[in-house]
Formats: C-alpha cells, structure tokens, sequence
C-alpha cells in the first residue's frame, strides 16, 4: 500500500525587477564634478599644460643630461665622440666639397666657414631626428608614467643643445688657429642659438606627433634631412651661387629664406670676422625670429592636440 504525500502549494515566483535606466551623460558628467572626477590622460588646456611643462623643468634637464651622458657610454672613447663626430664628418664635406668640387674658391676663412655650418647644421639634423622617435621610441615611459609629453621632444633638444657646447669648444679653438679673432660680434651667437634652439623643438614636436603615429617616418627622415641639408649651405656659399644670373630668382629666394640656412648664416656673421653683413639675406634677424615663432608656437600647439592619443592603440 502507497503513501503519497500531498505537497503543499508553493507561493508564485515574483517576476524580476526591471533594471534601472542608465543615467544620463549630463547626470554623470554632474557627478564626476561633484567628486572631483576627470577623464583619465585627458588634454589639459593650454595654459595649464605649460605650467605642467614648468613644473616639470627639473626632469626635462636631467633627463635630456642623462641620455647625453649615455651617448657614447660603450664607446672607450666616450665623450670625445660629441667632437669628434661632427669633426671627422667636416673633414670629409672638406675633402669631396672643398678639394674635389672646388666650393672653397671664393670663399675666405673656408674651413671656419666649413665647420661652423656642420656644427650649426648638426644641431638641428639631431634635433628633428630625435624628435622623429622622441614617442614611438619610449613608449614603455609614455605608458607607465604621467606627464605631459612635450617633454620628452624638448629634452631631446635640449640634449642636442649641450652637445652642440661640446662642439662649440671646438669650433672655437679651429677658428682661433685660422687666425679668426675673438670679437664683440662673438656674442651675437647667443640669440642665434637660441632662435635656432626655438625653431629645432617646434619642428620636433611636429614630427614626434607625426612619428607617433606612423613611425616609418622615422625611416624616411634620414633622406629628407640629407636633401635639405645640400640646399642649406652648409658646405657652400649661398651668396656666392645667388650671384650668378642663370639661377631663377624664385630660387635664389627659397634658398636665403631657408630657415636651416638663416641660422647658419647668422652663426657664421657672428664669429667670423670675413663673413659680412652684405652676405646675409635681407631682413635675416626678422627671418630669423619669424620662423622661430612659426615653428615653435605652431609646432608647440599642434604637439598638444594630440596629447590624449600618445602610447594609445
């Protein structure tokens, strides 16, 4: 005989509760601000990111010494390289331009002339290179740490800048055994260097941004900048070619407007004594400050544009 056991009515099962309705975006921005929230690596505004950038001074410094210091940390050499790199690449522009083309006739104080515009030319190739690579080749820094990413283009200049005092010594005892005399003009290189130096980290910025999100660039600058340093007139007088009346005058005006030119120009009319003003192109210290202005504001602001986006993707 079988029991069955009667089991009790079980109570209905309540339905869900409907899920709540995502809050506004104005309610949530509302929020944010409450609790002093902000989207994380978003761009500051611009007068901000400079104060960032100030406050920041002290690394940009040390770190652009400390890559400097590692250079040539492998080399038994070491820091002789920063002279003796642009010193044996002047002896060879002094060999194939100066003997085998004959671009020193002409030309007083040619060697002078010669270093100086390696030296000068130097300075802003190293720049804009290192500017090229300055994101996609630290990208484990721009990862890990915050900070405002300009700095790290405005070290690298500024790395190329204590090297170029390196080469300056140099420079100075090549030109005091060519007979060039010391003179108050010699304190002309001060602005000089420092438009120039403007100039190089405007364009450097240009080209980090750029490098960043294509780092193939960083192959194709070396060929770019080899092309603009033949039109430069770093081994051959641009006056001397501007006279002649076979060259188009839309040229001759390219070629002195040439901001790698105008600062090699000035460099040369600031320390040797037989480079005169008539040589300069006219208006060259307007040219000069215009294109340190156009490259270093332009390049400055077109760098921040994209701060949000570097070590992403």
């Amino acid at each position: 005989m079988s029991q069955v056991l009667d089991t009790p009515p079980q109570p209905p099962t309540p339905a869900p509760a409907p899920a709540p309705a995502p809050a506004p975006a104005d309610d949530l921005a509302t929020l944010a601000a409450r609790h002093g929230l902000a989207v994380s690596g978003a761009r500051p505004s611009l007068p901000a990111y400079v104060r960032q950038l100030w406050a920041r001074r002290h690394f940009i410094t040390a770190f652009a010494t400390a890559k400097l210091t590692a250079q040539y940390s492998q080399a038994k050499l070491g820091q002789v390289w920063q002279v003796m790199t642009p010193l044996l690449n002047a002896a060879v522009y002094y060999f194939i331009f100066g003997v085998l083309l004959g671009t020193k006739h002409g030309v007083p104080d040619y060697i002078p002339f010669l270093v100086t515009g390696v030296f000068i030319w130097t300075f802003t190739q190293s720049s804009i290179m290192a500017g090229t690579r300055a994101i996609s080749g630290n990208l484990g820094l721009v990862r890990a740490l915050h900070f405002p990413r300009a700095a790290l283009p405005l070290s690298f200049c500024l790395q190329q800048l204590q090297q170029l005092m390196f080469s300056m010594g140099a420079l100075v005892v090549i030109l005091l055994c060519f007979g060039v005399p010391v003179g108050v003009s010699w304190l002309l290189a001060l602005p000089a260097l420092f438009l120039q130096f403007t100039f190089n980290a405007g364009v450097s910025m240009v080209m980090a941004r750029m490098g960043a999100k294509t780092p193939d660039i960083a192959q194709l600058m070396p060929f770019v900048l080899r092309t603009w340093m033949y039109v430069s007139g770093v081994m051959w007088s641009i006056d001397k070619l501007a006279d002649k009346d076979s060259l188009p005058r839309a040229v001759t005006i390219l070629l002195e407007t040439n901001p790698a030119a105008i600062y090699i120009d000035l460099m040369r009319f600031a320390l040797i004594d037989s480079f005169h003003a008539s040589q300069l192109p006219a208006h060259v210290w307007a040219l000069a400050v215009g294109w340190a202005l156009v490259a270093g504001v332009g390049g400055f602001i077109y760098f921040w544009k994209a701060e949000e986006t570097y070590g992403r993707g």
